[in-house]
């Protein structure tokens, strides 16, 4: 009697968990974001902490390897990671042109260095410390 209440009781829980389940799928050449966890991360340099991003990317998907696991095409400075990733570790990215960063022209002198000047000066304020 007591496994039998065990039993229904799992499948209630099972089915309460299947509605709110989303199967994620992707095709090859979709962008995605890797996620950075504190235990699993991606790697040693990009473990998660405080103020660290959730997640990196976006990654293109280079191929579909078993039902819940995608080849990733990550950069040079990722290929010592391994390039397979099961489908909780990626979050789809939609592309937004809002992402795109505009570079400045910035001239770098011979000795790599750069020229700064303000544009504005926005505030002026003296502090006085402690009657000095």
């Amino acid at each position: 009697m007591i496994r039998e209440k065990m039993r229904i009781s799992q499948s209630r829980q099972k089915s309460y968990h299947d509605k709110r389940m989303k199967y994620l799928e992707f095709q090859s050449g979709d962008h995605v974001f890797l996620r950075v966890t504190p235990t699993t991360g991606v790697g040693r340099d990009l473990k998660s902490k405080k103020l660290t991003p959730r997640f990196i990317g976006p990654y293109q998907i280079a191929s579909k390897v078993g039902k819940v696991d995608y080849k990733v095409a990550l950069p040079l400075n990722l290929l010592n990671f391994h390039d397979v990733f099961h489908v909780s570790q990626l979050q789809k990215y939609v592309p937004d042109p809002s992402h795109m960063i505009e570079m400045d022209d910035i001239q770098v002198r011979d000795n790599l260095t750069v020229e700064t000047r303000p544009l504005r000066i926005k505030d002026r304020e003296i502090k006085s410390l402690r009657g000095k």
